[in-house]
């Protein structure tokens, strides 16, 4: 086997996170494992307020987060404020709460709503399923508490299914006579370095008086296009711009490609110097339990369940519940619970708690954003928003 790279996905300046420089408070909805919260705090913002109506999430991330908080220099034990849903938090509790001596200057909001409804491979319930109804209740959340900015997560369904493109189109209306200039984008996880097949719909808000000074004119009616999303041209169009490999025959080690960057094939982070087995959760695994773990070609990762991993290709879109298995690309196995945590780009020092059940702890890294994107993301809108207050600082002066 090739040595691989030490997964480091994350070209983060640890100074931002210890001395934090003027940190940019944030509330965080549908919090589960702290996933875009961690790139949001590596970013420079401070996350003020979490809510997780799931117990079971609720004590894998209060577990998780102050372990990784510690690691990066940082002692500050992380917390659920609220652990109720969404539906059942009055704006009131959450400002109280999350800002007790009152509100700040500038703050925003950050929150990926459960997806499954708007999924291709859901039921396609769309905002009438019990968790398409959440993204509703999130904006409506927003334009009560208003907060200077926000961010809403989700699959690229939303925007590319024609009726659920119809309710988000309602969502942007909405948000829009609240006083909020609107922009919004599909990103790729495998084009930010991460060694998975992974889209997500990035829809990004900031009150107009804050980005008109900052720009310095006036937005046109429903225009787009103005923020400055996140690029990473080495890997732009990595799934079209590689000449990845195909299934292989059983029994057949691959020859590894050249011409790809060795970090978006997932050998780097499932072997090596730095095995995922030596780190925390690192031999946690289901049993093999079928004859599928030994007859599946590596790299066929075409059915709806038991996907094999191609040691030198990208992982399929990181999904880990009882309909879906994804398969070891060399071992007859399924992926451990610190392979899939690597393959969402969650860093070494986040832990699960041990005793809860594996398909808690799977479910939480499947519902997860990749930290890597999630960073991206934020250090894009920090500096824009950095851009809007030096902007109001010179005009004031």
């Amino acid at each position: 086997m090739l040595e691989p790279i030490k997964m480091d996905f994350i070209p983060v300046n640890p100074r931002r996170i210890i001395d934090g420089g003027k940190k940019i408070p944030v509330l965080s909805f549908f919090t589960g494992g702290g996933f875009l919260d961690l790139g949001f705090e590596l970013a420079g913002f401070k996350i003020v307020w979490t809510n997780e109506c799931s117990l079971v999430f609720k004590e894998m991330y209060e577990y998780g987060m102050t372990a990784w908080r510690r690691s990066s220099g940082v002692d500050a034990i992380a917390k659920i404020s609220d652990c109720r849903s969404i539906e059942e938090i009055p704006a009131d509790d959450i400002i109280k709460k999350a800002f007790p001596h009152g509100r700040p200057p500038l703050f925003g909001a950050i929150g990926g709503p459960p997806c499954p409804d708007f999924a291709r491979g859901g039921k396609n319930r769309g905002d009438k399923g019990n968790h398409g109804v959440l993204s509703k209740i999130y904006v409506d959340r927003i334009c009560e508490i208003k907060p200077d900015f926000f961010v809403f997560e989700n699959v690229s369904g939303l925007l590319r299914t024609k009726k659920h493109r119809a309710f988000l189109d309602e969502l942007e209306a909405q948000l829009e006579e609240n006083g909020y200039s609107l922009d919004l984008k599909i990103l790729s996880a495998l084009e930010f370095g991460v060694p998975q097949d992974r889209e997500r719909l990035i829809f990004i808000g900031i009150m107009q008086n804050l980005l008109e000074a900052s720009l310095s004119r006036v937005l046109g009616e429903k225009e787009r296009r103005w923020f400055p999303f996140p690029e990473c041209p080495e890997y732009k169009d990595a799934k079209t711009r590689f000449n990845w490999p195909a299934v292989e025959p059983p029994g057949k080690i691959p020859e590894k490609p050249t011409g790809i960057p060795d970090e978006l094939m997932v050998y780097s982070i499932l072997d090596g110097c730095d095995p995922p087995s030596k780190q925390p959760n690192g031999l946690e695994v289901f049993k093999p339990y079928s004859d599928k773990f030994a007859t599946v070609c590596e790299g066929d990762d075409r059915r709806k369940s038991f996907k094999r991993l191609h040691r030198y290709r990208y992982s399929p879109t990181a999904c880990y519940g009882h309909n879906e298995v994804h398969l070891h690309p060399w071992e007859n196995r399924r992926l451990t619970v610190r392979e899939a945590m690597r393959i969402q780009g969650i860093p070494d020092s986040y832990p699960l708690l041990p005793e809860k059940s594996l398909t808690a702890k799977y479910a939480l890294i499947g519902n997860g954003v990749p930290v890597p994107l999630a960073y991206r993301v934020a250090v894009s809108l920090y500096e824009f928003l950095q851009k809007v207050l030096n902007k109001e600082c010179s005009l004031r002066s």
